[in-house]
């Protein structure tokens, strides 16, 4: 499998997943523009993690995730209303190397190995429709493509393209992310309680990664994204155990934001634009997978658009990548309900978390042996 001379590939979105499939397939010899809506390719975000199905693809395209991020160590649910400490599960049992990484660190490192492959990044660049061939830009420019990548997140001008109208729904979840300095050790640390919940882990550079979510019967606001109060954030885990509210009490700046997801595509491809990441199957962060499959698309896209025929790759492309983010996305769904527990559940479930945790951590591991121990890069 070749790609043709002539070939050419536009990625509409330079976040982890329009860049990491830039670089796959500029890697391969294909020709790769990218574009870019923000003035820079930059992320302003917390932190996120790469699970080892994730840092194949990243070692795979000659990266390596301790460059920029931690390596993680075990996982720690605990109670945030007492701080007890529920379980440990130690993460180096899964194989294959799990992270802890500021999304900025992976864009830049995404980014300046993009660029020496020979990907052109344009920035300011906005997408708005997508045509036969190419897209058209804001301000009626055209650029040409024989293949449109749709790395464009939530929001994806590529989706509706080949969708139509098709606004996410709210999940009945909002979250507030924030970093502050605070020293801890490589755990992640899973603080649940009754309807809410909060993720703590380190970053480089003696930072805290916070991420907390709270069940909520609807989003008001205009837009997704917003900045919050430290004290709001505070007030709803007022009742949480010490060594928690000691971490919320160093938050200086906090942002919120609905969690919103469209189902997962039925159709990601049209033969000349094609769906990656968010656009094609947003997830809930329950499960550390969202960045860990847009890796996954960008590999298995990569080496599909070497085929000689287009139309045909694109296919296999949708046929693997399909059921394997199904799967993983109704895997965090379920762990949206276990998190926030309550009443007699919550006691129940948590006691049994601390059985397995002493008497069968490995065991509780390999449930996700079928996600950690994935290698998408394995067949080339």
């Amino acid at each position: 499998m070749h790609p043709s001379p002539r070939r050419e590939v536009l990625v509409v979105g330079g976040g982890i997943g329009g860049l990491a499939a830039a670089l796959a397939l500029a890697r391969r010899g294909v020709w790769v523009r990218l574009l870019e809506q923000a003035p820079a390719i930059t992320e302003v975000g917390a932190g996120l993690q790469i699970t080892p199905n994730g840092t194949r693809v990243l070692r795979a395209l000659g990266l390596a995730p301790e460059w920029v991020g931690v390596r993680a160590l075990a996982i720690e649910p605990r109670d945030a209303l007492t701080g007890r400490l529920i379980a440990r599960f130690d993460l180096g049992r899964v194989g294959g190397g799990y992270y802890f990484v500021h999304r900025a660190d992976l864009i830049d490192l995404l980014r300046h190995a993009a660029e020496a492959a020979g990907v052109a990044i344009r920035t300011d660049a906005r997408v708005v429709a997508v045509t036969p061939g190419g897209v058209t830009l804001e301000g009626g420019e055209s650029a040409k493509a024989d293949l449109v990548v749709g790395a464009d997140g939530l929001h994806s001008v590529v989706r509706r393209h080949l969708l139509g109208e098709d606004k996410p729904f709210f999940t009945g979840q909002v979250a507030w992310r924030a970093i502050v300095p605070v020293e801890q050790e490589a755990v992640a640390r899973i603080w649940m309680a009754s309807g809410r919940h909060v993720v703590t882990y380190p970053l480089r550079d003696g930072r805290l990664n916070i991420v907390a979510v709270r069940e909520q019967a609807q989003w008001v606001e205009e837009g997704w994204s917003h900045r919050d109060s430290p004290e709001a954030l505070r007030r709803i885990f007022s009742d949480a155990a010490l060594e928690l509210k000691a971490v919320l009490a160093r938050v200086q700046e906090v942002g919120r934001w609905g969690l919103f997801r469209h189902p997962v595509a039925e159709r990601w491809h049209d033969g000349h634009a094609v769906l990656l990441g968010d656009a094609a199957h947003p997830t809930l962060p329950f499960l550390a997978q969202g960045a860990n499959l847009a890796l996954e698309d960008a590999w298995v896209l990569g080496r599909e658009v070497l085929r000689d025929n287009l139309q045909e790759g694109l296919d296999r492309y949708q046929e693997e990548r399909r059921p394997r983010v199904s799967d993983a996305i109704a895997a965090a769904n379920a762990n949206a309900r276990n998190y926030h527990l309550g009443g007699f559940r919550r006691r129940a479930a948590h006691s049994g978390l601390r059985a397995v945790g002493l008497v069968a951590p490995t065991a509780f591991l390999r449930r996700f042996d079928w996600l950690y121990r994935f290698d998408v890069t394995a067949d080339g």
